[in-house]
C-alpha cells in the first residue's frame, strides 16, 4: 500500500481485516484433545495454541520468525515537567537499541527475534496536547504508516515496543479520553516521578481532556490529539499485523493505550492480541480489563521497550511446542482414559 490519504481509509482497513481460519482452529481443537495428556491440562497454554493456530491457518504451528519493533517519539508535554528524565533521553536510548544494549535487545536476542526500531522525527516533538492536537492529519498518518510498514510479511508473531519521555503522561490521557475516570485512575509513576510529579501529571491530563473534550467520541482522533508518534506507529503495525493474520503481543500501558484505540474504534480489531504482561502502572490492569485481557505475565514489571511481551514470547513459543510436537495417544500406542 502506498499510503494512507486520510483517517477514514486506515478506519475502513480495520473494518475490512481478516478473521481467524476456523477449519484451522477446529483442526487445532481436535488435535489438542488427542495429545497425551488428560483434558486441560496444560491449562492457558492449550488455549494458546488454537488461538494461535486459528491466526496463522495452522493446526500444528510453530513460531520460527518472531518481530519486535520499538518506535521512539518525543513529546511536546515532556516540557511541563512531566518526567523525570529529560527529553534528549529519547534519542539517547534509541542509539542504545541500536548498540544492542537495552534490556529489549536482550530479551528478542534470547528468544530469537528479530529487533528492528525507529526513531519518529525526535528533533520535532509532537505539540503540547493542553494547547492543541499532538499531532495533525498528515503527521498522524504519517506515524500510521511507519508502523504499518514496519511489519515484515514473514513474521509469525509480534511485539511492539515504545520509547519516549512523557509517553506515560500520554498514554493515560489517551486512556482517560478512552474510557473516562478522572486523571489520577490513569496516571502512574512512569520514569520515577515524585508525589509531586505524579500530581502534575494528572493535572497536566486533566488540561488536555478539557481542551480536547469535543473529541473524545472519536477513538482514532484521541490517538491524534493526545497520543504521539510512537503511540500512532505502534497501532499502525498492529493494525497491519492483523491483515497479514499474525498474532501479536501487546506489551505494557503505552502500547494498550495505543492498541485500545483501535477496538475503541472497531470493536474486535484486537482479536488477533494476547496480553503479555501486567505492570505496575495503576492504568494498565484498567486498560486490560476494559478490553477484557488477561496477562500472561505479572512481574511487577514497567520498562516498556516491549520487554514484557518479548519476554511473552517464550510463553507461546512453549504453547506451540508442545501442541505441535507432542504426540497424541494414537502415535504413541497409550491407552485413553
Amino acid at each position: 500500500m502506498t499510503g494512507f490519504a486520510t483517517v477514514a481509509e486506515f478506519r475502513k482497513e480495520l473494518e475490512s481485516a481478516p478473521h481467524s481460519v476456523e477449519n484451522a482452529r477446529v483442526s487445532a481443537q481436535e488435535r489438542n484433545a488427542a495429545l497425551t495428556k488428560p483434558p486441560g491440562a496444560l491449562g492457558r497454554l492449550e488455549d494458546l495454541a488454537i488461538w494461535y493456530a486459528g491466526w496463522r491457518g495452522d493446526a500444528r504451528p510453530r513460531i520460527t520468525h518472531p518481530q519486535v519493533v520499538v518506535f521512539a517519539g518525543n513529546h511536546g508535554v515532556a516540557a511541563r515537567g512531566v518526567s523525570a528524565f529529560p527529553a534528549e533521553v529519547t534519542a539517547q536510548m534509541v542509539a542504545n537499541f541500536r548498540a544492542g544494549g537495552a534490556a529489549i535487545n536482550q530479551l528478542a536476542e534470547n528468544f530469537s527475534a528479530r529487533m528492528d526500531v525507529f526513531a519518529l522525527e525526535l528533533d520535532r516533538p509532537t505539540a503540547d496536547f493542553t494547547q492543541g492536537p499532538a499531532l495533525g492529519d498528515v503527521e498522524f498518518l504519517q506515524a500510521i504508516q511507519t508502523g504499518w510498514d514496519s511489519v515484515r510479511p514473514e513474521s509469525d508473531v509480534l511485539v511492539t515496543g515504545e520509547m519516549g519521555i512523557a509517553n506515560t503522561t500520554s498514554a493515560a490521557a489517551v486512556a482517560c479520553g478512552l474510557f473516562g475516570g478522572a486523571p489520577e485512575d490513569w496516571v502512574g509513576r512512569g520514569t520515577g516521578v515524585s508525589e509531586a510529579g505524579l500530581a502534575l501529571k494528572a493535572q497536566v491530563v486533566r488540561e488536555g481532556i478539557a481542551f480536547h473534550s469535543n473529541a473524545l467520541g472519536d477513538p482514532l482522533e484521541v490517538l491524534r490529539r493526545l497520543g504521539g508518534r510512537e503511540l500512532a506507529a505502534m497501532a499502525g503495525a498492529m493494525a497491519r499485523a492483523r491483515m497479514l493474520r499474525i498474532p501479536v503481543i501487546l506489551d505494557g500501558f503505552i502500547c494498550c493505550a495505543a492498541a485500545a484505540c483501535l477496538e475503541r474504534a472497531v470493536p474486535g480489531a484486537l482479536d488477533h492480541a494476547v496480553a503479555g504482561h501486567e505492570s505496575i502502572e495503576p492504568g494498565h490492569p484498567r486498560i486490560l480489563k476494559a478490553l477484557g485481557k488477561e496477562p500472561l505475565l505479572r512481574l511487577g514489571m514497567r520498562l516498556g521497550e516491549g520487554s514484557g511481551a518479548a519476554l511473552a514470547i517464550g510463553i507461546l513459543q512453549g504453547a506451540l511446542a508442545c501442541h505441535s510436537g507432542m504426540a497424541t495417544f494414537a502415535e504413541a500406542g497409550v491407552s485413553e482414559g
